[in-house]
C-alpha cells in the first residue's frame, strides 16, 4: 500500500487499462447489462463482442450497480486500511454512477473519498484513472492530487467514430448528437463529449474511412503543442478490432511525442450504446 493509505475505485465504462486496475490494485465498479432473460456483469461474465452478436435478436438495457455494491467496496477499503479513496467515474452527464458513489460515499466514516466527475467515458476517462495512479506513485500530497485531477479533466479527450446512432437513438444516450440525414448521405459523425460530460458531433464527414481520418485529425489539433500525452485506442468488437493496426500506425506517426499508449476492446456497457464497429481516439495532455 502507498504511504498515504489511497485506494482507487473506478466504473467499468472506464475502461481503465488492465495493468493500471492490476498496478495499483484498484476496485472495479461493474455496471449491468440486462437482458429479458438475464442479467451479467459488465467485463466479467459478458464481453462486448457477446453484446454485438446478439444485437439483432435484442438490445439490452445497462444499469448502475447498487448503492449497496458500492457501500460495500468501501468499506472494504476501510477494512484493508485504506484512509482515502480516489473514485473515478464516468460522466454523470451519461450516468447516475458518479452521482451514487458521492451518496454511498458520505455514509462512510473514517473514509476520505474523492469522486472525481471525469465528463468523459470509455477510455477518455480511464485516462484520468492512469494519472490518478502515477500521482500517488510519485508520493504527491492528497490536496494536491485532488486539484491537479480537476484540472486534468480539461486535458483528456475522446473522439469517437460511430458507423450508425441507431445504438445511441434507441438506448436514449443520443445526446446532442443529431441524426438528421446522416444515414442518407452516408455521413458519419465523430462524437466526443462536450465541458458538460454530454455527448455531440464535433464533425460529420462522408464514409466510414474519412470519419476515423477525421477522428486521428481532431486529436491532433486537441494535443495542439503539447510536449507529451497518452495516446488510446478503444474498438468496438471484431469489425473495427481488424483496423487498429493502421490507426496505430497513422497515430504514432501523427503525434509521436506519446509517453504511453493503450489499446482495447470497449465495455460492454459502452458497446450496448454505440453498436459495433466503433473507434475512439483518446488523448490526454500531459505536459503542454
Amino acid at each position: 500500500m502507498n504511504k498515504q493509505k489511497i485506494g482507487f475505485l473506478v466504473d467499468s465504462g472506464s475502461d481503465v487499462p488492465l495493468e493500471y486496475i492490476e498496478k495499483a490494485n484498484m476496485k472495479v465498479i461493474p455496471l449491468k447489462i440486462i437482458y429479458k432473460d438475464k442479467e451479467y456483469t459488465d467485463k466479467v461474465d459478458i464481453h462486448a463482442q457477446d453484446v454485438y452478436d446478439r444485437l439483432d435478436q435484442e438490445i439490452p438495457k445497462t444499469s448502475l450497480p447498487s448503492g449497496e455494491t458500492i457501500s460495500k467496496m468501501l468499506q472494504e477499503f476501510k477494512n484493508e486500511g485504506y484512509e482515502k479513496v480516489i473514485a473515478v467515474t464516468i460522466s454523470s452527464g451519461l450516468s447516475g454512477t458518479n452521482n451514487m458513489v458521492r451518496l454511498m460515499a458520505e455514509n462512510v466514516e473514517e473514509l476520505d473519498v474523492f469522486t472525481l466527475d471525469t465528463k468523459n467515458i470509455g477510455i477518455g476517462s480511464g485516462l484520468l484513472a492512469v494519472k490518478a495512479a502515477d500521482y500517488v506513485e510519485s508520493e504527491m500530497e492528497w490536496e494536491v492530487i485532488k486539484e491537479k485531477l480537476q484540472d486534468d479533466v480539461k486535458k483528456s479527450k475522446i473522439f469517437f467514430h460511430v458507423p450508425t446512432l441507431e445504438y445511441l437513438q434507441k438506448g436514449g444516450r443520443i445526446g446532442l448528437v443529431s441524426s438528421i440525414l446522416g444515414n442518407v448521405l452516408n455521413l458519419k459523425p465523430v462524437i466526443s463529449c462536450n465541458d458538460n460530460g454530454i455527448y455531440h458531433t464535433v464533425a460529420k464527414v462522408r464514409g466510414n474511412k474519412k470519419s476515423i481520418q477525421k477522428a486521428i485529425d481532431l486529436a491532433a489539433e486537441f494535443a495542439g503543442t503539447a510536449k507529451k500525452y497518452n495516446l488510446a485506442i478503444a474498438f468496438g468488437g471484431k469489425t473495427a478490432e481488424v483496423q487498429v493496426n493502421d490507426i496505430r500506425a497513422e497515430l504514432k506517426n501523427k503525434l509521436p511525442n506519446f509517453v504511453r499508449f493503450f489499446e482495447d476492446q470497449v465495455s460492454p456497457a459502452l458497446g450496448v450504446h454505440t453498436g459495433p464497429g466503433l473507434i475512439g481516439i483518446g488523448i490526454q495532455i500531459i505536459e503542454e
